[in-house]
């Protein structure tokens, strides 16, 4: 099949990045042991992380490191890298890399040619030049970031708790959450379900103290589930007395003051800002072709259009849609495709390399789950309509179905079956953000100081 040794570089650890991986590590058994391929995989981060777990693990439901996925363990038979490419030039095949030893080093970036290339970075994401976002926005796409914003919503009960001042326990009781996406409303769902339990061990503050407020640009939210799920979705936030704002924007957070654009203004010490995302920045570093949104122009076959070796799917590829009636449409972006993608990218790059015909990707959309907190939730497959409990179950099995590897389905369905026989946790480990801070005031230094307004 191959008589020189080749290398195939996967960029990024992601859905795609790791079930390419895993998929070209199964079909080229025989070729990695023998040193014919070597498949290089380079990730800023050792482990992919499970978006759709992020919410439960900031909830507590799930501990946080059964929500990612060890890349060393499952892709034994590749080379995995941890730093980032700042730079492609696929004439040339050619990657620039920088990895943890280059600064430490003081060295410049490293130079790794391959043969085969497979793009999937992700993407990151979407912020809008709103004055004090950068300040005192906090996001929720990274596991860091779900288990630091619990903390933070419990340590804002602290506060509200033990202060005399009504300004600050206001402040730190309003929970303002920006982007009715997924990631907005089920981080809401669940950390408001969250926070209403751990209440009741509170002698000062109660559920009806708090103020949870989803700010929505357009007319809907979780537009994946359906118009008639969305609307549903709304009816039961504001019965749990969410206050959901549709049409409407965030124009500015400076000094912990969030000014919609209906005039209304909220002293806050929380704002989540999940408003979409873009693409990552190192496809503008390729002299790879793109599309107007800035993701790669891509085949149905899953290889980057009008270019040989090179190839792509998920965030990062705009992949047309053959199972769609309208001409042009192209897959979502969302994990759904992008595990399904990447097992076909994997067959097609064997398939390229062993001069057989490719395989077209194609995949009808099923539909959506949502999870809306504890025994309640959204969905909206083949076409049925599920909500409340039925809907939230749903949800659990088929995300326990889809997460990567035996041993983390078995790990969080042992956690799931313990948190439903004892009491949830409501412990805040805020120290873990500073995990030095306690020796540095012993030693005679300065407590560190969280911009975003944790002590």
């Amino acid at each position: 099949m191959v008589k020189v040794r080749m290398r195939i570089l996967i960029v990024g650890g992601g859905y795609v990045g790791l079930y390419t991986a895993l998929r070209l590590q199964r079909q080229l058994k025989r070729e990695l042991s023998s040193g014919d391929i070597e498949i290089v995989v380079v990730s800023p981060d050792p482990y992919m992380t499970y978006q759709p777990f992020l919410p439960e693990a900031a909830a507590g439901s799930i501990s946080p490191r059964h929500v990612v996925v060890p890349l060393r363990r499952v892709l034994n038979h590749c080379k995995v890298v941890i730093g980032e490419a700042t730079e492609i030039n696929h004439t040339k095949r050619v990657a620039t890399l920088t990895t943890l030893a280059t600064e430490e080093e003081g060295s410049h970036a490293e130079q790794l040619s391959y043969d085969e290339l497979v793009l999937a970075p992700g993407s990151i994401s979407r912020t809008l030049p709103v004055p004090g976002l950068a300040d005192f926005g906090i996001g929720f796409k990274t596991v860091e970031e779900a288990i630091g914003l619990r903390n933070h919503v419990i340590e804002q009960m602290d506060i509200a708790s033990s202060t005399r001042d009504p300004a600050i326990r206001d402040a730190a009781l309003t929970f303002v959450f920006v982007g009715g996406g997924y990631a907005g409303v089920e981080a809401l769902g669940e950390l408001e379900d969250m926070a209403r339990y751990t209440a009741r061990y509170y002698h000062n503050v109660k559920p009806e103290d708090m103020k949870w407020i989803l700010v929505e640009a357009s007319d809907r939210i979780l537009p994946e589930v359906g118009e008639e799920m969305g609307r549903y979705t709304v009816t039961e936030l504001r019965r749990r007395n969410i206050d959901v704002r549709l049409h409407t924007r965030l124009e500015s957070c400076a000094d912990r003051v969030a000014v919609l654009s209906d005039g209304a203004r909220f002293p806050t010490r929380t704002l989540v800002w999940t408003a979409g995302v873009k693409p990552h920045p190192i496809l503008a570093a390729t002299d790879l072709p793109l599309n107007e949104r800035g993701r790669l122009k891509c085949t149905p076959e899953l290889s980057v259009e009008g270019v040989s070796h090179a190839w792509a799917a998920g965030d990062a590829a705009a992949v047309p849609d053959i199972t769609a009636s309208e001409p042009g449409k192209e897959t979502a972006p969302n994990a759904q495709h992008a595990v399904r993608q990447a097992r076909t990218l994997g067959d097609n790059i064997v398939r390229s390399l062993r001069g057989q015909p490719l395989e077209a990707y194609a995949h009808k959309y099923v539909g959506s789950v949502a999870s809306l907190g504890l025994h309640k939730g959204v969905a909206h497959v083949y076409g049925r309509k599920l909500k409340g409990y039925p809907a939230w179950f749903m949800h659990r099995v088929y995300h326990l179905s889809r997460v990567p590897t035996f041993n983390r389905k078995a790990r969080v369905l042992a956690e799931w079956t313990l948190a439903g026989l004892f009491k949830r946790e409501i412990v805040s480990l805020g120290s873990l953000e500073h995990p030095r801070a306690e020796f540095e005031l012993a030693a005679g230094g300065k407590a560190p100081e969280d911009p975003k307004g944790s002590s």
